[in-house]
């Protein structure tokens, strides 16, 4: 079955999101009642959640809302999202507009094409940010690499495609959303990665990042490590 659920957390992304779920739709025009949005406000303090009624008055049977109370940052976010979805596949990027959903129908047609193949990830080969933050997501992805053994380039791109169920499986963390690469490779599952857009965010400043993301990710290593150390233990 080719239902997929599409999982987009937002923070204070008002100015973006109309433009976002537009081309959402207007990319996946061949998957027409084949796959739901859902949007995860996370507590935003500006109109996104008026925006995000707004637009379910355009596509109202396809857009589920869930509005956190308090924010509770983008692993949480996604993880709520995912577990009210409906389908077994599961579609994340994030909602700045950064990631182009013209990708999208890329991603899940290697992801459909081979059933051995768990998660598909994009790679942004011509990042649109400012330099501090790539600098600190290249130190950060060349140390994830390196300790890991993931044969991710950019863990930290949010475009990705995987499988629902080897997902819940994995004990939860902040910062999650970071290592699922390593995460399911480490469960023995098949990955693939392919070449995406990255676009320049038009309204509104990153809500989740730089040199503190950078600090946070290598502390998030251990974590990994052990998950990842534990699950094959208790295999053997």
């Amino acid at each position: 079955m080719m239902n997929f659920s599409i999982i987009i957390p937002v923070f204070n992304e008002e100015l973006n999101l109309r433009r976002l779920v537009d081309e959402i739709f207007l990319s996946l025009a061949d998957y027409q009642n084949k796959f739901e949005l859902i949007l995860v406000n996370d507590a935003s303090t500006d109109n996104s959640l008026i925006e995000i009624q707004n637009l379910k008055t355009i596509h109202h049977k396809i857009i589920i809302t869930i509005n956190n109370k308090e924010n509770l940052g983008q692993s949480f976010s996604l993880i709520e999202g995912i577990q009210k979805s409906s389908y077994k596949t599961i579609v994340t990027l994030d909602g700045d507009g950064q990631n182009n959903p013209k990708d999208i129908p890329v991603l899940l047609n290697k992801y459909f094409s081979n059933n051995k193949i768990s998660l598909v990830g994009g790679i942004r080969i011509k990042r649109k940010d400012n330099l501090i933050k790539k600098v600190s997501s290249k130190l950060a992805n060349s140390l994830r690499k390196y300790i890991l053994k993931d044969d991710c380039v950019d863990t930290g791109c949010s475009l990705k495609v995987f499988d629902k169920d080897i997902f819940m499986k994995f004990p939860f963390f902040d910062g999650i959303h970071r290592f699922l690469p390593a995460l399911f490779k480490g469960y023995g599952k098949e990955t693939f990665f392919i070449n995406v857009d990255h676009r320049h965010r038009i309204h509104g400043h990153s809500n989740y990042g730089t040199f503190y993301r950078l600090f946070r990710g290598i502390k998030d290593l251990t974590k990994v490590i052990k998950i990842i150390k534990e699950f094959k233990s208790n295999r053997a």
